[in-house]
């Protein structure tokens, strides 16, 4: 089922409300990595500040398919609301995009200003953003029904 645009809107606003998310590369070694990281976001394009060298970079590289979840708290399991999506991810390596994935980390999270003062280098010294396009999103929503979820193609 293709996304439609009212399931668009919740996605969009979970991703506005909940600051990380559990990602999954995949290790030389064939498994998986899931790591929680922060992000923000550009509609449904999401960028992740990492290390330069750190292992999702490395995984990335040799593997652009990942996997993430994000779930809202919530204090019953009648209650739980997320998602996971299959995307693909790469490392950002365009000056205009990098501004970009800069200027939106920075909006999302104001105090990260304070990490980079005294260096102009984007995204800052030793780190590297992912960007992270999804092609399909499973919508996790048990305020409709226990164990309730929906998969919709992204295009």
């Amino acid at each position: 089922m293709l996304l439609d645009h009212h399931t668009r809107q919740f996605v969009l606003h979970l991703l506005d409300e909940v600051p990380d998310l559990t990602l999954a590369t995949i290790r030389p070694d064939g498994y998986p990595q899931a790591t929680t990281v922060s992000y923000a976001h550009d509609g449904l394009t999401l960028y992740v500040g990492v290390g330069l060298g750190s292992q999702k970079a490395c995984n990335i590289q040799g593997n652009n398919k990942v996997s993430l979840a994000i779930t809202k708290p919530y204090a019953d399991w009648q209650h739980i609301q997320g998602l996971s999506m299959a995307a693909t991810a790469r490392i950002v390596d365009d000056l205009e995009e990098t501004q970009h994935a800069s200027e939106c980390m920075l909006r999302r999270f104001p105090h990260i200003k304070d990490m980079m003062q005294g260096t102009n280098a984007l995204p800052w010294a030793g780190a590297v953003f992912l960007r992270i396009t999804p092609s399909v999103i499973s919508v996790l929503d048990y305020e409709q029904g226990f164990g309730h979820t929906t998969l919709y193609e992204v295009v």
